[in-house]
């Protein structure tokens, strides 16, 4: 029959699929009720599971540096999806068991019913399977730390090349360690943040760039705190380990790393060792940055060479503070600009002084402004309040009362004005800062020693004179206000320091400007210690110092007194006398000055001779005494047979006197006390001759060994200076209009003089000055090593002078030394010594 076909199918085969049938149907539909109850019992048990998991996971995870592992996520995931489905699943469940009848084992709807039961064997099958799943030994791993991390920072406006700089340094090879130290608010911070940022920028094959903030009072437990923070070692089992044990865990972390590490404001050596970090090397090419307010620090710190962050010079300070005002703020009036070019004198606090005077649009506004900055600046806003505590943390970690003093006594000095180093210290040691008991130069040394902490701390500024050999310090104006307001008990004695510099006083103040005085000005002062009037004019009128019975220093420099003030020989207590550059002609009576340990005299009408030695002889104490001598003086008597008054004189000025005879040549004394030397205007002088003394017998080895510093001018006769090869620690030497000078060191004296010994002169010289010396051929006939040399100037009219003493291995610190020569054809004229050293001193060379 067409289209017809047919099955055959045993008997039992039928039979055994219904059963199999009916067996799952049963179990699915009659255990339904069960199965619910084990499944949710299953779900819940997954649900705690995950909920201890992720409690790991979020506790790891908190700090930052570590992140979940992939099969963990995958997994928190899959709970999530099966939740979703369980709750879907849930909804339907009264619905379903509703529907069952017959004691359960039938359904009204057996096809519904048994798509339903077999969805939840199914789902209990998988809540079983990822519970088995969930057993993890961790749930975290560190994340990579090869990137550092931007940090927040403002535009750092005339910084531009100082950051360069640091950057540069920082990535010599051979560099392993960098320091920066500046005072406090002068942009350290911001320097060191920028070139963090570079290092999130760029790949220098880094695998980890830490900063750390130290500040005051740190411990080698917070700062490894920060740092194991970054290394994804925290933890409250890491907390509690002891600081060995965390050096060990961070050293066994950054051996195997090339890391940077950024320290922020140290104030004293943080021992890298005892943090857990290995040091930087060439080897590792790992790196070390920090920032500190002392220059000590860095020498602590292994770093010798460190960079000094500075103000900003006036067009920089000029340029952010009108940033911070803004141009609409600056064109409100035509004299507001005017006004604002008189806050340029305050580069360290452009930022506050700018943000307070944006906001103030008048012109009167800002006419009050300049008044209150340029009278007193601590009443100015933000100045007390956010300037000058920053400052006072510098001030607040000086080591001793003695050290703070000495800083605040800076403060009676203008601003930025130079104050010469030896006249402070002696400064402090009239007001008894330093104690002087045991002898003057102790004394002088100590305050050499708190003048360099001062400096390496910031809290004064080193400045350098162009051609002067003299050292000078300065005080920041932002700092003296913040030493004047400290002195003022912060602002709340504002009376207790009266400070007017730079008044310039011409007469002995009226009686009716003070309080409580009587008819003569100093009988007010007995207890006075210190009195300077150097540079007042204080001829015509009578002096009386009766009453200043406690004085120690007296200055009187420059006030063309031309007779001793009345009454100072009763000065008992006086230490420190200072006649240079006055009028006067007699000095009878000074002996009586029982206590004098210092007198100067240089430049002023009285020479030494044999009354003024009988004078000096007298004062049993004196230590140090500055004098000039005439130079025929020199040729005929014989001054320096008292070696005690001999070893005092430490300066001379030899000049000749008007209408005295000339002299061709003087007879020097080989004085071992001498420390300066000038000789001027002796126009006929053509040789100068070394003398024995009773207590210098030989002249064949250096008998000036203390004398530092020479100055020769207008000494037209003399053709060489060969004497100088006896000054074995000259630092500066100055030689001017000296017409006939062939040679500084003649070959031929010196054989002749010092036979078969040899002397290489010049070896401590640090600044040499040669200017209007048409005849001089030669410095040297040989290239000398100068170890120190740091400045040689050779100015107009040393036409004959060709070759300098120098080859390729002179100077060590060549990097440091500055050559002024007088214009380009001059150095192109220059015959060096080969190319190796045209190439070290050519680029030196500037006009």
């Amino acid at each position: 029959m067409g289209g017809c076909f047919s099955v055959s199918v045993s008997c039992d085969q039928v039979v055994n699929q219904v059963s199999q049938c009916l067996c799952l149907s049963g179990s699915y539909i009659h255990n339904l009720p069960q199965n619910l109850v084990t499944l949710h019992k299953a779900m819940r048990a997954l649900k705690a599971k995950r909920d201890e998991v992720q409690g790991r996971v979020d506790r790891e995870e908190f700090a930052g540096h570590r992140r979940r592992l992939a099969q963990v996520q995958v997994w928190l995931t899959s709970i999530l999806t099966m939740e979703n489905q369980y709750n879907e699943l849930l909804n339907t469940s009264e619905v379903e068991l509703q529907r069952l009848c017959l004691g359960g084992f039938f359904s009204k709807n057996m096809i519904l019913s048994y798509r339903y039961g077999e969805k939840v064997i199914l789902m209990l099958e998988e809540v079983e399977s990822l519970s088995s799943q969930g057993e993890f030994d961790a749930v975290t791993e560190a994340k990579p730390i090869a990137e550092g991390e931007d940090l927040p920072i403002q535009p750092a406006i005339g910084q531009e090349t100082m950051l360069q700089t640091v950057w540069n340094r920082l990535m010599e090879d051979e560099v392993g360690m960098v320091g920066l130290y500046g005072m406090g608010g002068v942009g350290k911070t911001t320097l060191l943040t920028q070139i963090n940022n570079r290092f999130s920028k760029r790949d220098g094959g880094f695998n980890v760039v830490m900063w750390v903030v130290v500040s005051q009072n740190a411990t080698v437990h917070k700062i490894q705190g920060s740092i194991g923070e970054k290394l994804g070692l925290g933890g409250k089992e890491w907390d509690e380990k002891s600081d060995v044990e965390r050096a060990h865990d961070i050293h066994n972390v950054l051996r195997r790393k090339k890391f940077v590490l950024f320290l922020d404001d140290i104030w004293e050596k943080v021992n890298l060792s005892t943090i857990g970090v290995p040091y930087p090397s060439r080897e590792t090419g790992s790196k070390v940055a920090f920032t500190t307010r002392s220059r000590d620090v860095c020498g602590r710190m292994g770093v010798d060479d460190p960079i000094e962050v500075c103000c900003l010079d006036t067009d920089k300070a000029w340029d952010l503070f009108k940033k911070k005002v803004g141009e609409n703020t600056l064109g409100r009036h035509p004299d507001i600009p005017e006004l604002a070019g008189k806050c340029r004198g305050l580069p360290l606090a452009p930022n506050v002084i700018g943000e307070t005077m944006a906001s103030k649009r008048s012109v009167q506004e800002w006419r009050r402004a300049v008044d209150v900055l340029t009278s007193s600046a601590t009443e100015f806003s933000g100045v007390e309040d956010k300037i000058l505590p920053i400052l006072k943390f510098s001030y607040d970690s000086l080591d001793g009362e003695m050290t703070k003093s000495c800083f605040l006594y800076c403060s009676l000095f203008p601003e930025d004005g130079l104050i010469y180093k030896e006249e402070l210290i002696e400064y402090w040691i009239g007001e008894g800062f330093i104690d002087e008991k045991e002898g003057r130069e102790r004394a002088m040394n100590q305050g050499y020693e708190i003048l360099g902490t001062l400096v390496r701390a910031c809290l004064l500024l080193v400045e350098e004179i162009r051609y002067a050999a003299e050292e000078y310090v300065k005080m920041h104006d932002v700092v003296r206000e913040m030493a004047m307001w400290i002195a003022s008990d912060l602002g709340k004695n504002k009376e207790r320091c009266i400070v007017q510099a730079r008044a310039g006083i011409r007469e002995i103040p009226k009686v009716k400007n003070w309080k409580d005085i009587s008819d003569v000005f100093f009988q007010s002062m007995p207890k006075l210690l210190v009195l300077d009037l150097s540079d007042c004019i204080l001829s015509g009128f009578r002096m009386d110092m009766c009453n200043l019975v406690s004085l120690r220093y007296l200055n009187l420099l420059g006030t063309k007194i031309s007779e001793l003030p009345f009454g100072l020989e009763r000065l008992k207590m006086l230490t420190h006398l200072n006649l240079e550059g006055t009028s006067l002609e007699s000095l009878e009576g000074i002996s009586g000055l029982s206590s004098l340990r210092t007198l100067k005299l240089r430049g002023c009408r009285v020479r030494l001779d044999m009354s003024l030695m009988k004078e000096l002889q007298l004062l049993q104490h004196i230590e140090y005494i500055t004098v000039s001598i005439s130079s025929s003086t020199l040729v005929g008597e014989k001054l320096f047979h008292d070696p005690r008054i001999g070893r005092c004189i430490q300066h001379v000025r030899i000049e000749e006197l008007f209408g005295e005879e000339r002299v061709k040549v003087i007879v020097l004394p080989s004085l071992d006390g001498l420390c300066e030397l000038f000789i001027r205007r002796c126009e006929m002088l053509e040789e100068i001759k070394i003398e024995k003394t009773p207590w210098n017998k030989s002249l064949s080895s250096p008998c000036f060994s203390n004398l530092t510093q020479v100055d020769i001018q207008s000494c037209n006769g003399l053709k060489d200076l060969t004497w100088l090869l006896f000054a074995p620690n000259l630092a500066h030497l100055r030689v001017a209009d000296s017409v006939q000078l062939e040679e500084i060191i003649s070959k031929e004296k010196a054989e002749s003089v010092l036979e078969n010994n040899i002397i290489i002169p010049f070896q401590k010289l640090e600044f040499l000055y040669l200017t209007d010396l048409p005849e001089l051929k030669s410095i040297y006939w040989n290239a000398l090593p100068f170890q120190r040399l740091r400045k040689l100037y050779i100015r107009s009219d040393c036409p004959k002078l060709r070759k300098l003493p120098l080859n390729s291995k002179s100077v060590l610190n060549v990097e440091k030394l500055v050559i002024e020569c007088p214009d380009k054809e001059w150095i192109e004229r220059i015959e060096w010594e080969d190319e190796a050293t045209r190439l070290r001193f050519l680029p030196l060379c500037r006009t």
